[in-house]
Protein backbone atom coordinates (compact mmCIF):
# COMPACT_ATOMS: atom_id res chain seq x y z
CA UNK A 1 0.00 0.00 0.00
CA UNK A 2 2.77 1.88 0.89
CA UNK A 3 4.19 1.74 -2.44
CA UNK A 4 1.67 2.66 -4.23
CA UNK A 5 1.44 5.71 -2.74
CA UNK A 6 4.92 6.41 -3.00
CA UNK A 7 4.50 5.50 -6.42
CA UNK A 8 1.81 7.78 -7.09
CA UNK A 9 3.33 10.90 -5.10
CA UNK A 10 6.43 10.98 -7.18
CA UNK A 11 4.60 10.48 -10.49
CA UNK A 12 2.83 13.93 -9.72
CA UNK A 13 5.86 15.40 -8.34
CA UNK A 14 7.57 14.51 -11.93
CA UNK A 15 5.13 15.31 -14.12
CA UNK A 16 4.72 19.03 -12.25
CA UNK A 17 8.36 19.83 -12.54
CA UNK A 18 8.43 19.09 -15.99
CA UNK A 19 5.34 21.72 -16.46
CA UNK A 20 2.90 19.76 -17.69
CA UNK A 21 -0.32 21.31 -17.21
CA UNK A 22 -3.99 20.72 -18.89
CA UNK A 23 -5.15 22.35 -22.09
CA UNK A 24 -7.02 25.45 -20.38
CA UNK A 25 -6.07 24.93 -16.83
CA UNK A 26 -3.99 28.05 -16.74
CA UNK A 27 -6.98 30.78 -16.52
CA UNK A 28 -5.82 32.48 -19.31
CA UNK A 29 -6.39 33.21 -23.08
CA UNK A 30 -4.96 30.59 -25.26
CA UNK A 31 -5.22 32.63 -28.22
CA UNK A 32 -2.36 35.55 -28.00
CA UNK A 33 -4.54 37.50 -30.32
CA UNK A 34 -7.02 40.04 -28.88
CA UNK A 35 -9.72 40.57 -31.32
CA UNK A 36 -10.15 38.07 -34.46
CA UNK A 37 -12.30 38.35 -37.52
CA UNK A 38 -14.37 34.79 -38.58
CA UNK A 39 -14.66 35.02 -42.42
CA UNK A 40 -17.25 32.16 -41.89
CA UNK A 41 -20.82 32.73 -42.18
CA UNK A 42 -22.63 33.39 -38.51
CA UNK A 43 -25.45 31.06 -38.81
CA UNK A 44 -23.41 27.95 -40.48
CA UNK A 45 -22.91 25.01 -37.74
CA UNK A 46 -18.33 25.15 -38.88
CA UNK A 47 -18.76 29.43 -37.67
CA UNK A 48 -21.40 29.08 -34.80
CA UNK A 49 -18.86 26.21 -33.52
CA UNK A 50 -15.41 27.80 -34.01
CA UNK A 51 -17.41 31.15 -32.57
CA UNK A 52 -18.49 29.59 -29.24
CA UNK A 53 -14.98 28.14 -28.80
CA UNK A 54 -13.28 31.01 -29.30
CA UNK A 55 -15.74 32.63 -26.64
CA UNK A 56 -14.91 30.21 -23.92
CA UNK A 57 -11.20 30.28 -25.04
CA UNK A 58 -10.24 33.57 -23.13
CA UNK A 59 -10.36 36.88 -23.50
CA UNK A 60 -10.50 37.68 -27.09
CA UNK A 61 -13.10 39.22 -29.46
CA UNK A 62 -14.83 38.12 -32.46
CA UNK A 63 -15.16 41.66 -34.33
CA UNK A 64 -17.90 41.89 -37.21
CA UNK A 65 -15.04 44.10 -38.96
CA UNK A 66 -12.14 42.53 -40.36
CA UNK A 67 -10.13 46.27 -40.13
CA UNK A 68 -10.58 45.83 -36.34
CA UNK A 69 -9.31 42.36 -36.12
CA UNK A 70 -5.92 41.66 -35.32
CA UNK A 71 -6.16 38.22 -36.87
CA UNK A 72 -8.59 37.60 -39.61
CA UNK A 73 -9.72 33.67 -40.71
CA UNK A 74 -10.49 33.29 -43.89
CA UNK A 75 -11.80 30.25 -45.44
CA UNK A 76 -10.63 29.27 -49.04
CA UNK A 77 -12.69 25.84 -48.86
CA UNK A 78 -14.96 23.48 -47.29
CA UNK A 79 -16.38 20.28 -48.30
CA UNK A 80 -17.94 17.29 -47.16
CA UNK A 81 -17.34 13.89 -49.42
CA UNK A 82 -18.36 10.43 -49.47
CA UNK A 83 -16.70 7.49 -51.28
CA UNK A 84 -17.16 3.47 -51.22
CA UNK A 85 -14.42 1.67 -49.30
CA UNK A 86 -16.09 -1.94 -49.79
CA UNK A 87 -18.36 -3.72 -51.41
CA UNK A 88 -19.92 -7.15 -50.47
CA UNK A 89 -20.21 -10.23 -52.70
CA UNK A 90 -23.27 -8.95 -54.32
CA UNK A 91 -21.78 -5.71 -55.65
CA UNK A 92 -23.70 -3.94 -52.90
CA UNK A 93 -22.24 -1.50 -50.32
CA UNK A 94 -20.87 -2.19 -47.25
CA UNK A 95 -18.33 0.42 -46.06
CA UNK A 96 -18.17 4.53 -46.70
CA UNK A 97 -15.41 6.86 -45.96
CA UNK A 98 -16.46 10.20 -44.94
CA UNK A 99 -14.42 12.98 -45.91
CA UNK A 100 -14.13 16.61 -44.17
CA UNK A 101 -12.02 19.07 -45.63
CA UNK A 102 -11.23 22.56 -44.72
CA UNK A 103 -8.37 24.61 -46.52
CA UNK A 104 -8.61 28.38 -44.72
CA UNK A 105 -5.77 30.82 -43.84
CA UNK A 106 -5.30 33.59 -41.37
CA UNK A 107 -3.96 36.95 -41.95
CA UNK A 108 -3.39 40.30 -39.89
CA UNK A 109 -5.20 43.25 -40.75
CA UNK A 110 -2.20 44.85 -42.98
CA UNK A 111 -2.77 41.45 -45.34
CA UNK A 112 0.22 40.22 -43.81
CA UNK A 113 -0.28 35.80 -43.77
CA UNK A 114 0.40 34.75 -40.37
CA UNK A 115 -0.79 31.49 -41.36
CA UNK A 116 -0.17 30.46 -45.00
CA UNK A 117 -3.25 28.33 -46.71
CA UNK A 118 -3.49 25.26 -44.67
CA UNK A 119 -5.68 21.97 -45.75
CA UNK A 120 -7.16 20.30 -42.84
CA UNK A 121 -8.78 16.65 -43.85
CA UNK A 122 -10.84 14.51 -41.86
CA UNK A 123 -11.48 10.73 -42.30
CA UNK A 124 -13.85 8.32 -40.75
CA UNK A 125 -15.10 4.95 -42.15
CA UNK A 126 -18.67 4.00 -41.61
CA UNK A 127 -20.17 0.63 -42.52
CA UNK A 128 -23.74 0.45 -44.34
CA UNK A 129 -26.94 -1.85 -44.03
CA UNK A 130 -30.06 -1.23 -46.78
CA UNK A 131 -32.21 -2.45 -43.86
CA UNK A 132 -30.26 -0.24 -41.51
CA UNK A 133 -30.90 3.21 -44.04
CA UNK A 134 -32.14 6.06 -41.24
CA UNK A 135 -29.83 4.73 -38.84
CA UNK A 136 -26.95 4.83 -41.21
CA UNK A 137 -27.68 8.62 -42.09
CA UNK A 138 -28.22 9.70 -38.69
CA UNK A 139 -24.90 7.86 -37.94
CA UNK A 140 -23.05 9.56 -40.73
CA UNK A 141 -24.96 13.00 -39.37
CA UNK A 142 -23.00 12.06 -36.09
CA UNK A 143 -19.73 11.52 -37.73
CA UNK A 144 -20.10 14.79 -39.76
CA UNK A 145 -20.56 17.11 -36.41
CA UNK A 146 -18.14 14.57 -34.77
CA UNK A 147 -15.67 15.48 -37.42
CA UNK A 148 -16.65 19.22 -37.14
CA UNK A 149 -15.98 19.81 -33.56
CA UNK A 150 -12.43 17.96 -34.12
CA UNK A 151 -11.58 20.78 -36.82
CA UNK A 152 -12.78 23.79 -34.36
CA UNK A 153 -10.32 22.15 -32.25
CA UNK A 154 -7.48 21.39 -34.85
CA UNK A 155 -8.10 25.71 -36.21
CA UNK A 156 -7.87 26.93 -32.58
CA UNK A 157 -4.51 24.72 -31.58
CA UNK A 158 -3.05 26.21 -35.14
CA UNK A 159 -4.22 30.11 -34.01
CA UNK A 160 -2.93 29.47 -30.58
CA UNK A 161 0.63 28.62 -31.68
CA UNK A 162 1.04 31.53 -33.54
CA UNK A 163 3.17 34.33 -32.87
CA UNK A 164 2.16 37.86 -32.95
CA UNK A 165 3.82 40.93 -34.92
Amino acid sequence: MKRRAVLALSTALMLSACGFQLRGANGQSTLPFKTIYIGIAENSPLGIELRRNIRASGDTTIVSDPKEAQAIIEVLNESREKATLTLNTQGRIREYSLYYKLRFRVKDAKENELLAPTEITLKRDISFNESQVIAKEKEEEMLYRDMQSDLVQQILRRLAALKTA
